[in-house]
């Protein structure tokens, strides 16, 4: 169901949008969480490895597809709240244009240099297998996963998370059942994980396209609306693939961090990679209200009803910050228990090692709510140049931890790379923010996508 976001009090739009995104990215993070658990439990330490070497790899790859789905859904978002309905159709066909030739190329170009890649990180000899395997295969899925994320992204921008929620958790029912199938059913191992993964994402996209076919007629697409102009597709693409790139740019600080990483050896990967899952869900909260603002921000951008705005990031930081608090203390307190799941009772250091990334990672959760809440906000905007500084800092701040902290604090070192990436990245998105919320007065609405 589409949801004008233009009128009503802005704490109870964004809360009531983000609690469905709160669900369903926690559906999205437990696709690699059900990898993780069921490789290392199922496999061992060594497999859990595998998998969790390759992290940095998923990130680059899935997070740009991320990131530019929801960026070329943020013109779809404004021509809603323009309440202009041929804007809202020719948007849609722009997304799935400019997002399926991107997919295309990722897996083109990113097949061939997955073992270069893995051999450049000095993945360990005894997971090279296995690891190229797992990662080759989520590469040859990304139009799978593209597909799908545009899909849940235009019907994010016209105010429906809910259903997209309804489909994330359908496809990792699918998933849960494939993976045990697929890793001991088949003897497929490690590339069985990925294998199930690209299976359930087949079922999940045919489902959500026949829904909408059915149910969703403002994003059913004319054909004359396929007829886009050049000024069409710039315009998408100017935001859509800035954001995917912005991604792409914190990915590649976790690439080199990873390749430090791998130099302490299967243990400290192992701890790593199941402390990153226990993380991930944790801060689903923080980047689904972020999202939430994106397109909140982007319908009464549309609508010119700018001041709303400023009254909406306001209740999404006291909202954001409640849940980054709660989700630190549960990290702190009972992550040890969780990555205890993921390796079994005998791995005491692999568990001590995660608990201390966690506890480090939570004591600064409150940053990264507030970094969220202001990129997504300045990208609902449309404002692409401070996002993308913003994900440069993120870069360069791991790159520091990598070649300093690592070399000299081993482990522990590692774990301080997030908290130095999100203060850097936080500080430029405050000042822009501030600067841009003094233009936020309402004017006329916007006619054009």
């Amino acid at each position: 169901m589409t949801k004008d976001m233009t009128e009503g009090k802005p704490w109870r739009l964004i809360l009531f949008f983000a609690l469905p995104l709160i669900a369903g990215n926690m559906m999205q993070q437990m696709y690699a969480f059900v990898d993780t658990f069921l490789v290392g439990r199922f496999l061992g330490v060594k497999a859990l490895a595998a998998v969790g070497c390759t992290g940095c790899l998923m990130f680059l790859m899935i997070g740009f597809v991320m990131g530019m789905t929801t960026g070329l859904a943020i013109k779809t978002g404004q021509a809603f709240g323009a309440k202009n309905e041929e804007g809202v159709r020719r948007s849609a066909a722009a997304c799935t244009v400019l997002s399926v030739v991107m997919a295309a190329g990722m897996v083109v170009c990113g097949l061939p240099l997955i073992r270069p890649i893995l051999t450049v990180l000095d993945t360990p000899p005894e997971i090279f297998d296995d690891a190229a395997a797992f990662i080759s295969i989520i590469c040859a899925g990304i139009p799978l996963m593209s597909l799908f994320a545009m899909q849940t992204n235009l019907l994010r921008a016209l105010g429906d998370s809910r259903l997209a929620t309804i489909m994330l958790s359908g496809g990792l029912i699918i998933n849960i059942v494939f993976e045990p199938i697929f890793i001991l059913g088949f003897d497929l191992g490690v590339p069985g994980a990925a294998l199930a993964t690209a299976a359930s994402q087949v079922f999940a996209n045919a489902i959500c396209f026949f829904y909408i076919r059915r149910h969703i007629s403002a994003l059913w697409i004319r054909r004359e609306d396929w007829r886009l102009t050049k000024e069409e597709l710039w315009e998408h693409a100017r935001i859509g693939y800035t954001m995917g790139f912005q991604s792409s740019v914190v990915a590649l600080g976790a690439i080199i961090l990873q390749g430090a990483l791998n130099g302490l050896g299967s243990q400290s990967i192992a701890a790593y990679a199941a402390a990153q899952r226990v993380d991930a869900v944790a801060v689903m909260p923080m980047i689904s209200f972020g999202m939430a603002m994106a397109t909140y921000t982007a319908q009464n951008f549309g609508a010119r009803r700018l001041s709303r705005i400023r009254e909406g990031v306001k209740a999404c930081i006291l909202m954001s910050g409640t849940f980054s608090i709660l989700a630190a203390a549960f990290n702190i307190l009972c992550g040890g228990f969780v990555i205890e799941g993921f390796v079994g009772v005998g791995e005491t250091e692999v568990v001590e090692m995660g608990r201390t990334f966690l506890v480090v990672n939570g004591l600064c959760y409150i940053v990264l709510s507030l970094l969220f809440i202001f990129r997504f906000t300045l990208q609902g905007l449309g404002q692409t140049a401070m996002p993308t500084f913003a994900g440069i800092m993120e870069l360069v701040m791991r790159a520091l931890a990598a070649i300093f902290l690592i070399d000299r604090f081993g482990y522990l070192g590692a774990c301080f790379a997030n908290p130095m990436a999100w203060v850097g990245a936080c500080v430029p998105l405050v000042i822009a923010y501030a600067i841009v919320r003094k233009t936020l007065h309402d004017a006329p609405p916007v006619t054009e996508i």
